[in-house]
């Protein structure tokens, strides 16, 4: 009895909640939601023209959640509960983020619209030699995904070319689908205006640049080792690109001005700003946007990013009350159970953010999902922020760069007219990167 009242006490005097594994009934809602629905019109009774796991909103099933979350812990009254909410939404980290969300979703559509992506990507393609075009389709794809921020938007700009490629040499489009998407994958991961780079880096309170620094050290072997792969494929195969890429250079230099302000440790907030600013006085300028157009464009993008700032919103609501609840000390009483080092907390908060990636088949919402327990894993196994974030990051990027239900290998399969499951096989960038994540685990000290 002395015990438990000591026990008890201490977890008052913590702060903390009794561990509830009960509490994590909302994650398992949205997953039978969410993820059998998905599963179940995608493989099992698929509607034409339609991808099986966009049938069921991500934001109503998260809606369904927060109200399953609701109906639980009784000792709460429904005003106590909205205000453990707003805490959770009210956040300053997520007001960072959901602001960068608008500025990143208006830089997006209007690099879009001014020409300035597609000409890059020619750009960087009439560099390159015709016999090593999928090397080169690789390395275009992660320099465009970390200038944008977004790998759904690399791979829809760069899968027209990728099948050019294809079909004008003896390189199955399969494999050309799969090296967009790893050098998506690759800037995405790395990007300072990704998504996922914005949520790993405030939710763990880190500087991008400490998380791109240790990212850098993971991300880059993987690629230099995918790159030698390709050359070895591409001296086998003859290529015979014929198509004329034209590109206007000017164009190009907005994209490449944001990177190098990123790269220098320039607020984020600025650096979407200047590219905006360059966007629409290098577009208008070429006669390629209009004032008209730019701001249309500019809403465009932002409006792409409602459906991830409500979802960021929703999970925001959904993490505060489940960890209020008790669930997320119900997470780590058995990670510290089964993972008793640094390696196991951070073999702990790979395994969790992966799950969560599988779960929703969206990196961001994943981080997002995963952020407060990976936090509280970190301070307990003594691993440092940047780490932490790292490895959220990547390994949530490694997981939606594989998984065949994601967006970004359904978008290529769609364009380039072939099985998302087809691509799986060639994912050589996301496989290597496995790799290089499980080398840091196992060396940790």
């Amino acid at each position: 009895m002395l015990n438990n009242s000591l026990a008890d006490n201490s977890s008052l005097e913590n702060g903390r909640p009794e561990p509830n594994i009960t509490a994590l009934l909302p994650i398992l809602i949205f997953l039978i939601i969410y993820l059998g629905s998905g599963l179940y019109y995608e493989y099992i009774h698929p509607i034409e023209g339609k991808m099986g796991f966009y049938i069921t909103s991500v934001v109503v099933s998260f809606g369904i959640a927060l109200i399953t979350a609701f109906m639980q812990n009784r000792k709460l009254s429904f005003d106590e509960k909205i205000n453990v909410c707003a805490k959770g939404i009210g956040n300053t980290s997520v007001t960072i983020m959901l602001l960068i969300f608008l500025l990143a979703g208006a830089f997006s559509g209007i690099a879009t619209a001014a020409g300035g992506a597609i000409n890059t990507a020619n750009l960087l393609l009439s560099i390159i030699p015709a016999d090593f075009s999928l090397v080169g389709i690789f390395l275009i794809a992660c320099v465009i995904s970390m200038s944008m921020g977004t790998s759904v938007g690399t791979i829809s700009m760069l899968a027209p070319i990728a099948l050019i490629i294809a079909n004008n040499s003896g390189i199955s489009v399969p494999l050309c689908a799969a090296t967009v998407i790893g050098g998506a994958m690759f800037g995405d991961n790395l990007s300072f205006i990704s998504d996922t780079t914005i949520v790993a880096t405030k939710t763990q309170g880190v500087a991008m640049k400490e998380k791109f620094l240790a990212n850098i050290k993971i991300a880059l072997p993987a690629a230099v080792i995918t790159v030698v792969v390709l050359i070895g494929i591409s001296i086998h195969s003859e290529i015979n690109l014929t198509d004329n890429l034209d590109f206007n250079f000017l164009l190009t230099l907005p994209y490449f001005l944001v990177f190098g302000l990123a790269l220098a440790g320039i607020n984020v907030f600025l650096v979407l700003l200047i590219g905006i600013i360059l966007f629409i006085i290098f577009g208008v300028c070429f006669d390629a946007i209009s004032y008209a157009t730019a701001f249309e464009a500019m809403g465009n993008g932002t409006s792409s990013m409602f459906e991830t700032i409500i979802v960021s919103i929703l999970v925001a609501s959904i993490s505060a009350l489940v960890k209020e609840h008790g669930g997320f000390e119900a997470i780590l009483e058995y990670i510290r159970k089964h993972f008793n080092s640094k390696k196991g907390g951070m073999l702990g908060i790979a395994l969790l953010t992966s799950f969560m990636d599988v779960a929703t088949a969206n990196n961001t919402v994943a981080i997002f999902a995963a952020a407060p327990i990976a936090k509280d894993i970190s301070k307990e196994y003594g691993v440092t922020g940047r780490i932490t974030a790292s490895l959220m990051d990547t390994c949530s990027c490694i997981v939606q760069g594989i998984i065949p239900y994601g967006a970004q290998l359904l978008v290529a399969a769609s364009i380039m007219g072939i099985s998302s499951i087809s691509i799986m096989p060639y994912l050589f960038y996301q496989f290597i990167l496995t790799l290089f994540v499980a080398i840091v685990i196992i060396r940790a000290r």
